[in-house]
């Protein structure tokens, strides 16, 4: 068996807003994840969903030590830093595996998450990171219920795109000009090589 877990964060300010230049500035208000295991087969055992607010950010950092792998979008370039001022040294150090990291080096250009969904699961995203800052900021229990409804929904759809390209091997977006691509990703975990023995996938 495998463990993984899927996050996305949101921000409590944007970058324009802000006059911040580095994700670390921008502050986090909330943080979802979803944990599960999976047999050889990617097949799912199990797996629990989880939000945390700022607040509550001491109890989360442990249900990612035994991943075999940690799952986002653009966490690499955004996730992991704006969770810097947060998290303990060994957080960035853990095994990240960004999707649009690995989309962007089979097609050379970033694609957002909403056209891999639509184009490759015929789904949207359910809202949208501007208005994630307006519920923060507005702070009453129906926003603040919409953005954790939101930052869940995003870990949801990182998930079934990362299990289509790992079951599949492709992913399907539109790119600059309007025309739907279909580029060639391997989401496979490496043979482990050091111990002489095979990894299951």
């Amino acid at each position: 068996m495998i463990t993984e877990v899927f996050f996305d964060v949101e921000t409590k300010t944007f970058f324009d807003e802000s006059g911040a230049s580095r994700p670390e500035e921008l502050g986090v208000s909330i943080v979802s994840l979803y944990k599960r295991t999976i047999d050889e087969n990617f097949k799912e055992i199990e797996g629990k969903m989880y939000s945390f607010w700022e607040k509550e950010f001491e109890k989360m950092w442990s249900l990612f030590l035994d991943a075999k792998r940690i799952i986002g979008f653009n966490s690499i370039r955004f996730d992991v830093p704006a969770l810097k001022p947060y998290s303990p040294p060994f957080f960035p150090k853990l095994s990240h595996f960004d999707i649009l990291q690995e989309v962007k080096n089979s097609f050379g250009k970033r694609v957002s998450l909403d056209s891999i969904a639509k184009e490759t699961l015929g789904i949207s995203k359910t809202d949208n990171g501007a208005n994630a800052v307006l519920y923060f900021q507005k702070g009453d229990p129906r926003s603040l219920s919409l953005l954790k409804k939101y930052c869940e929904a995003d870990v949801e759809i990182t998930r079934k795109i990362y299990d289509f390209g790992l079951q599949k091997g492709y992913l399907k977006f539109k790119d600059h000009w309007n025309n739907i691509q279909e580029v060639k990703v391997n989401f496979s975990y490496e043979k482990e090589t050091e111990t002489g023995q095979h990894g299951l996938f």
